[in-house]
C-alpha cells in the first residue's frame, strides 16, 4: 500500500431540525406509519407550489458561520432530473452552480495531529421517500413520509487520505451540526449519513478514477467500507484492469461494497433553476443575527480550556466533543470552587474516567447522567481535602451512580474516611513490617518492587483508607529508603 495514496471526499446528508418539511408545513417527526406525513406538495399533486421554510435556511446560515465559509448573499434552488419510485416528482429540487453556502474548513484530530480539511459547498435540498422492501410478499412499497425532508449537503475536497481521517472528519462533522443544533445527529433515524468518494493513485499522479460508496449511516460502517474499497481499487488496478466510475452499496454482512449503478455526472441530472422558487436572498442583518446567537463554538472553546484550564489538547479535545460534557466539565470545576490546574484536571480526569465509563455502560448520554456535575464535584472535594482516597472514591461514585446518596453521607454510613492519623499509620506499618520479613529483605537487597508490595499490604491492611503518601512516606522512613 505504500506505493498507493488514497483519496477520499465525504458527501454528508445532514437533516435540519426543522419541525416541519423544507417546502411544505408536512411534519417531520420520526416514526410515524407510512405515508400519515406526506402533504399534496410531498407528493406532487398538480398545481401545488413549493414555499421554502426560513428555519432550514437560517439552520444552513449557523452551519456556513460555524466553518468560516462564504455566505452567498444570493443563491439559487435547482431542479435536479432523475426517475426513482420514491421521487414523485420525477426531480429533486437542490441547490447547484449557486448554492447557500460555499467553501469553509473543518479541524480534525488524528494520531498523526491535526489537519485542515477544505469544505466545497453546503446546499439545501429536500430528501425523497424511501422504498421498502420487506414484507410485502415479493413487491416494494413506497413511504413518502421522507419526501421533502430538509437536508443539508456538506462536500469536502479530496483532502482526506485515510479511513482514519475520514471517519476523524464525519465524527468532527456530527458533533458541530448537533453543537450548533442544526441537525439532531441520529445515524439510526437517517439523520446523518455520509457518501464516500474513494479513490487511489501513485504518489504525483492526478487523480484516479473515484467510486462513490452511499448512505453509510455508522462510523464503524464508513471505516469498513473505504478500507474495502480501497484494497479492491488497488487489486483491480495490480491486475492490470481498470477502476470504472460508479456508484456502490456497503453490504455490511459480507464486508465489502458492490455495484449499484454508474455513476452520473452533473449533466446527466440536466439540473436548472426551479421556476416556482425565486433566488434566495439573504441579507447582512440576517447573517449578523444569526451570528450573535451561535454558541461559543468547539474549536474556540478547545484553545480557551487549554488557556484556561491548564489542560493537556488531548483532555480538551475529547471534554470539547460535544457542547453537554463541556457544559458538565465546566460545571464541576465551578461546584468544586477552586479555580486551580490541579482542580481542573482532577474534574477532566474523573470526567474521561469514571464518568465517562459509567455512561458508556449504561449507554446514556452525559444529559442523563445520575450523578450530577455539583454531585461529582461534592465528591471530589472529599479526595481534595484528604478525607478519602481516590481509590475510595471510586467505591463511593459507584454508590452514588447507584442512587445511594450525596457523597458524604455515604462515606459516613460506610465508614469510609480515610486515615491519616501518624501515629495509627506508624502502628500499622510496624505490624506489616513484622508479619513480612522476607519481603523487606528483598527490599534491602535492593528490589525497589518489594517496596511497593509493602505498600499494598499496608493499604489492604487499613481496608484502603490510608492516606497513600503518608502510607509511601512512613514506609521509606521506617525502611531508612
Amino acid at each position: 500500500m505504500a506505493q498507493w495514496e488514497v483519496v477520499i471526499g465525504l458527501e454528508t446528508h445532514a437533516q435540519l431540525s426543522t419541525a416541519a418539511k423544507i417546502f411544505s408545513g408536512a411534519s417531520t417527526a420520526f416514526g410515524a406509519a407510512p405515508n400519515t406525513q406526506a402533504s399534496a406538495v410531498d407528493i406532487a399533486l398538480p398545481g401545488v407550489l413549493p414555499v421554502l421554510n426560513k428555519g432550514a435556511v437560517e439552520r444552513a446560515i449557523r452551519f456556513g458561520l460555524a466553518v468560516g465559509a462564504t455566505i452567498n448573499r444570493r443563491s439559487v434552488f435547482a431542479r435536479k432530473n432523475y426517475f426513482y419510485p420514491d421521487l414523485p416528482k420525477g426531480y429533486q429540487i437542490s441547490q447547484y452552480e449557486i448554492p447557500v453556502v460555499q467553501g469553509g474548513t473543518l479541524t480534525i484530530r488524528t494520531k498523526d495531529g491535526e489537519k485542515t480539511v477544505r469544505l466545497t459547498r453546503a446546499h439545501l435540498e429536500e430528501d425523497a421517500g424511501k422504498s421498502l422492501h420487506e414484507d410485502f410478499h415479493g413487491m416494494t412499497g413506497i413511504d413518502l413520509n421522507r419526501a421533502g425532508t430538509p437536508l443539508l449537503e456538506i462536500v469536502s475536497e479530496p483532502d482526506l487520505r485515510s479511513a482514519e481521517e475520514a471517519v476523524a472528519y464525519a465524527k468532527t462533522l456530527h458533533a458541530l451540526v448537533q453543537w450548533i443544533g442544526i441537525c439532531d445527529g441520529n445515524m439510526q433515524e437517517g439523520s446523518f449519513r455520509c457518501d464516500a468518494n474513494v479513490s487511489v493513485r501513485r504518489p504525483g499522479e492526478p487523480l484516479g478514477t473515484r467510486a462513490e460508496i452511499k448512505n453509510l449511516n455508522s462510523f464503524r460502517f464508513l471505516s469498513q467500507a473505504i478500507e474495502f474499497e480501497v484494497r479492491r481499487q488497488i487489486e483491480l488496478i495490480e491486475d492490470g484492469g481498470t477502476v470504472v466510475q460508479e456508484t456502490r452499496l456497503y453490504d455490511p454482512d459480507r464486508g465489502e461494497t458492490r455495484p449499484m449503478r454508474s455513476k452520473e455526472d452533473a449533466q446527466d441530472y440536466r439540473y436548472f433553476p426551479d421556476p416556482d422558487l425565486p433566488p434566495l436572498v439573504i441579507t447582512e442583518d440576517w447573517i449578523a443575527r444569526v451570528k450573535a446567537e451561535l454558541p461559543e463554538l468547539p474549536e474556540a472553546m478547545l484553545r480557551r480550556f487549554e488557556a484556561q484550564y491548564g489542560l493537556p489538547a488531548y483532555d480538551a479535545a475529547t471534554l470539547t466533543g460535544s457542547r453537554a460534557l463541556a457544559a458538565y466539565f465546566e460545571a464541576a470545576v465551578a461546584a468544586l470552587g477552586h479555580g486551580d490546574a490541579n482542580a481542573a484536571k482532577l474534574v477532566s480526569n474523573w470526567v474521561q474516567g469514571e464518568v465517562s465509563a459509567a455512561l458508556n455502560k449504561a449507554e446514556i448520554d452525559i444529559a442523563r447522567s445520575p450523578v450530577s456535575a455539583a454531585q461529582l464535584a461534592a465528591l471530589l472535594a472529599r479526595v481534595r481535602d484528604n478525607t478519602i482516597s481516590g481509590k475510595i472514591a471510586k467505591d463511593v461514585f459507584d454508590a452514588m451512580w447507584a442512587g445511594e446518596g450525596a457523597p458524604d453521607a455515604i462515606i459516613a454510613k460506610k465508614g469510609l474516611t480515610q486515615i491519616s492519623d501518624e501515629g495509627a499509620i506508624e502502628k500499622l506499618i510496624d505490624a506489616v513490617l513484622t508479619a513480612n520479613p522476607a519481603i523487606v529483605a528483598e527490599f534491602r537487597a535492593g528490589k525497589e518492587k518489594a517496596f511497593n508490595s509493602l505498600v499494598g499490604k499496608a493499604m489492604a491492611a487499613s481496608k484502603g483508607k490510608a492516606n497513600p503518601a503518608q502510607v509511601n512516606a512512613v514506609l521509606r522512613r521506617k525502611l531508612g529508603a
